[in-house]
């Protein structure tokens, strides 16, 4: 999406246009800075334009210009909060992170429970700071230590080697310069009333419905990820539904049936469909280059972070935004070990954990390729 990197409790422009080199692979569309004097403090954004390609460039300022917001990601609900806030505020672009410099003025740290969406940002005035992840961890933000000074970055790779301490932004909490880091969401413990199956299997297609239509808001080409299983080929589907042309993309070794099955899948949906065929040599000549942007040596995640390269680079050919089946295992207990599984809760526990745990490994996996 986009790459942010910043500090607060010193003005070192220097530092942060060093951090936003590193993270310039996640938004070559544009560079932006905000210089606090009072703060002190420096905020830097790399876009990758996704809506208001002309006018969205970033940070983007309250009306006053004393308020200043860089954000990765995209907040889903942003039709109705523009038409809310335009009552009371002067809107300047068409961007959905416009929408949040002003709930943070009219709600303070509270704005979050108005948002829907993936986010990661960062807020800043003459006097404080705000920052605040997505609810799962969908988009990445980590926080270091540097001299007394705090600094944030979307990927690890942008933080100087002498930082004191570096720390993943947790999911679902916010931090404030005063007052550190507090929680908003978590996910249910609670297991759900018991109901009629074809209740769960209604509100389960309504839901998954929905997810995807509000994930189709886009001002540049959007297409998927095909790997012909059922989570990416069920989200294909419920794309290909809103949409007249729908993209698809796969990448496997010669003969691979999921290259097969993908094709079978996309004649379906009538896709315009793409795929690439791997080779031992390409993937062992990238090797080094997948794990510098995964930044993990984790042998599972590498694992499953090449095909990922692989398909994000052909599909950046062609769009610019990308649907993926990630989570569904988790979700609906796809692994094959949960079958093993036959206590209830015990397996309502085990699917929080994994849950949670999305952001830093399939997550991680997922934005680190698709931004290389």
């Amino acid at each position: 999406m986009c790459g942010i990197a910043g500090i607060w409790g010193q003005a070192d422009v220097s530092l942060v246009k060093n951090m936003m080199s590193r993270v310039r692979h996640r938004g070559p569309d544009a560079e932006g800075m905000f210089v606090s004097q009072n703060g002190p403090g420096v905020l830097g954004h790399r876009r990758l334009s996704i809506m208001d390609p002309e006018g969205g460039d970033q940070p983007i300022y309250n009306e006053a210009k004393t308020m200043a917001v860089i954000a990765n990601g995209e907040i889903y609900n942003f039709p109705h909060l523009r038409a809310e806030l335009a009552k009371r505020h002067k809107l300047y672009t068409t961007s959905d992170s416009e929408a949040i410099v002003h709930l943070y003025e009219d709600h303070g740290v509270s704005m979050v429970e108005h948002l829907d969406g993936m986010y990661a940002f960062v807020v800043a005035d003459e006097h404080n700071l705000f920052a605040a992840r997505d609810p799962i961890g969908i988009r990445p933000l980590y926080l270091g230590k540097k001299n007394g000074a705090w600094l944030f970055a979307s990927e690890l790779k942008a933080f100087p080697s002498n930082c004191d301490s570096v720390q993943e932004f947790p999911p679902g909490a916010f931090f404030h310069s005063d007052r550190g880091f507090s929680t908003f969401y978590t996910v249910p413990e609670v297991l759900s009333r018991p109901a009629p199956v074809k209740d769960y299997i209604n509100n389960i297609r309504e839901t998954l419905e929905n997810a995807v239509v509000k994930r189709l808001m886009s001002d540049v080409p959007l297409g998927a990820f095909l790997s012909g299983g059922l989570d990416s080929s069920i989200i294909a589907a419920l794309a290909r539904k809103q949409m007249d042309r729908l993209h698809t993309f796969s990448v496997g070794i010669e003969g691979s049936r999921d290259l097969e099955a993908a094709r079978l899948v996309s004649r379906h949906l009538d896709t315009i469909h793409h795929e690439y065929i791997l080779t031992e040599q390409e993937v062992k000549d990238k090797l080094p280059e997948i794990i510098y942007y995964l930044e993990s040596f984790d042998q599972d995640l590498v694992r499953s972070a090449i095909p990922c390269y692989f398909t994000s680079r052909l599909a950046a050919d062609y769009v610019k935004v990308i649907l993926t089946g990630e989570g569904a295992d988790e979700l609906f207990g796809g692994y094959t070990y949960y079958k093993d599984i036959v206590d209830a809760d015990f397996l309502h526990r085990e699917l929080r954990r994994s849950i949670t745990s999305l952001h830093n490994i399939n997550l991680q996996r997922v934005d680190r390729m698709t931004m290389a």
